[in-house]
């Protein structure tokens, strides 16, 4: 299956189930599966660490990260979020007529002021960090206020809460929990349904091809390791990371580990403040790196940040890294 055909299987879930464990730090929880399971509240669980429970289904809604504003509009809950924050690039076609109208408050995490303007009921943030004096508040705090607050599980870093590694199976597990959380319990068990479906129907590339997965960075790349979505994403599309023997999710390396893997193919990730024509710049303009077989072939595979960390995009991405590859072969054997 192609990158399109997962993108509108994405889509069509808009409108509106228990899954596998995802292994070391999963995010599941008996309680939230039985809640989502009977559609009722309160939906008690350990978020990272926190104990949140939710009483009702959050009525006013502040997104912060492209993930998780993504999450509930293909829940089809746009007409609950009140605000969404820190996005990190549009939204993908299949979400654009969902997202219509959508309030974004800040391109970067907002200050507390700004959202307790909102009035919500609910934070939903992609990042633990998101919630800090300097963000939008502390957890405790903002309980305090009678505000909720649900952190991304695959954005734990607490130990027995971080993800070890990232699997499908725990993306999955953060949208039947959103599922419970928001009272749609129904939408995210077709969503997860029809990710399920996506993945198994995607045809990984058959060659033994090894790939950097390039993040950001010019004098320090910043890399995909070996337990987090760029390794998740690179497994399912058949590319062997270069770094997948470094335990973490990203990391910085020297570019004469890049020189000296030599990968085949370069993944790109391409960011508004970090873009793929900088890097394929940075890297067509250094001598060191002008000599990797990648950069003398041009074998750049192009990605949208917001479909490389954990989320509901992360299938379509890894089909689309394998499109791109396997247009890259075809010009390699002409």
């Amino acid at each position: 299956m192609g990158a399109a055909s997962v993108g509108m299987l994405l889509g069509g879930c808009a409108g509106g189930g228990t899954v596998g464990s995802g292994g070391s730090g999963s995010s599941g929880s008996s309680a939230t599966d039985a809640a989502a399971a009977a559609g009722g509240y309160p939906v008690t669980l350990d978020n990272c660490g926190t104990s949140v429970t939710v009483a009702a289904a959050p009525e006013r809604i502040v997104t912060i990260k492209s993930s998780t504003t993504e999450l509930l509009l293909a829940l089809g809950l746009g007409d609950r979020i009140v605000g969404s924050a820190f996005l990190d690039g549009p939204l993908p076609a299949s979400l654009a007529a969902a997202g219509t109208g959508l309030n974004v408050v800040s391109d970067f995490v907002p200050g507390q002021e700004a959202v307790l303007a909102l009035a919500p009921d609910f934070i939903y943030g992609g990042w633990e960090s998101n919630f800090s004096a300097d963000g939008v508040g502390e957890r405790a705090q903002l309980e305090g206020l009678g505000i909720g607050s649900y952190v991304s599980p695959a954005a734990c870093k607490g130990d027995g809460y971080m993800p070890d590694p990232l699997t499908f199976d725990s993306v999955f597990a953060e949208i039947t929990q959103a599922g419970a959380i928001f009272g749609r319990a129904d939408a995210a068990d077709e969503l997860v349904k029809t990710q399920e479906k996506a993945l198994a129907t995607l045809v990984p590339t058959g060659t033994k091809t090894t790939a950097l997965w390039y993040s950001s960075g010019t004098d320090s790349p910043y890399v995909g390791a070996g337990i987090g979505s760029p390794e998740m994403i690179m497994q399912a599309a058949g590319l062997t990371n270069v770094f997948a023997d470094i335990h973490d999710t990203w990391t910085s390396v020297g570019w004469e580990s890049v020189i000296a893997a030599n990968p085949s193919v370069i993944v790109l990730v391409d960011a508004t403040w970090n873009t793929a024509a900088s890097k394929i710049a940075t890297l067509e303009a250094n001598p060191a790196t002008q000599e990797l077989d990648a950069v003398k072939n041009q074998r750049y595979i192009v990605l949208p940040f917001a479909a490389t960390e954990a989320g509901i995009r992360n299938v379509e991405a890894a089909g689309s890294t394998i499109d791109q590859l396997t247009v890259l072969d075809k010009q390699k054997t002409k």
